[in-house]
């Protein structure tokens, strides 16, 4: 089927959309649709993830430039690819499953021309509070950024961001290849002093079926989480695990008396002295 959209010269284009994509036949059509109505001059980028369905095909059909995996290489990963052959310097990143509203992109790119480095749609709606596993799981991933970087996170894991290709490129080895990329790149900027902005989107019903598992994508991303602020800021991650020590300590005395805080104190201090001791390493 030929191309129902004039050629696209990606000289002409003024930012770059990346749309990582894997099994998202249903709904990816409305998405490009939507955003070449929108934005007739965008590069749009489809990282097509090893797909089994016709995503790769209908991306073509409707005028996207197309990246193929052979292998599921993950959300991130696609993501990054999708970066590196941005033509433009501001790149738009969001998920070609129908969630994310086109129209909030003018919104994003203008908090991104007024000077910050990161902006970030902030979700909310029905659709967005989900089951109650996910919103737990959503409390206990923001209080531990923002108790590691001291900013208020209103989204920690938004699909649908701003930022420029020239300042995201030399955080990539420390950004996560699957689904928490976006959570770590949070962290990143946060801990690096770059300025984030967040822009309160809506949040719709995805088309198709969800590739999220929620246990297991959630213990993954505070894998990421662990060893982001690992890196950036280890002195907050072992301050944490003290106090859950001396916590434990407090709760432990009601059956072993005095001594469960004593062994609760004692594990707090190592901690932290080990705390103080990678932060040394880590500014070296």
């Amino acid at each position: 089927m030929p191309c129902p959209y004039r050629i696209f010269c990606p000289s002409m284009a003024s930012f770059s959309i990346i749309l990582p994509a894997y099994n998202e036949e249903e709904g990816i059509a409305s998405v490009l649709q939507d955003i070449r109505r929108t934005y007739p001059d965008a590069e749009i980028i489809v990282v097509d993830d090893a797909s089994t369905d016709r995503t790769a095909a209908i991306a073509q059909e409707n005028g996207a430039k197309l990246i193929r995996h052979q292998l599921n290489m993950g959300a991130g990963k696609s993501v990054k690819d999708g970066v590196e052959q941005a033509f433009c310097d501001r790149i738009i990143m969001m998920d070609s499953d129908g969630t994310y509203p086109v129209a909030s992109i003018a919104t994003l790119l203008t908090a991104l021309d007024e000077g910050y480095n990161l902006v970030v749609g902030a979700r909310h709606g029905k659709a967005y509070n989900g089951r109650l596993l996910k919103w737990m799981a959503r409390i206990v991933f923001r209080f531990l950024a923002e108790f590691a970087t001291g900013k208020r996170i209103p989204d920690i894991n938004s699909g649908m961001r701003a930022f420029r290709r020239s300042e995201i490129l030399p955080y990539f080895p420390h950004l996560c290849n699957g689904f928490s990329l976006p959570t770590t790149m949070t962290l990143a900027y946060f801990f690096t002093g770059m300025k984030v902005q967040y822009a309160p989107i809506e949040y719709y019903k995805r088309f198709g079926h969800t590739k999220v598992r929620i246990i297991r994508d959630s213990l993954r991303t505070l894998q990421y989480m662990v060893e982001s602020i690992a890196h950036y800021n280890p002195l907050k991650l072992f301050l944490l695990l003290a106090t859950c020590a001396v916590v434990c300590g407090m709760i432990a005395m009601s059956w072993i008396g005095i001594i469960g805080l004593f062994l609760g104190l004692l594990f707090g201090v190592l901690v932290m002295a080990v705390g103080v001791a990678a932060e040394s390493i880590r500014k070296t």
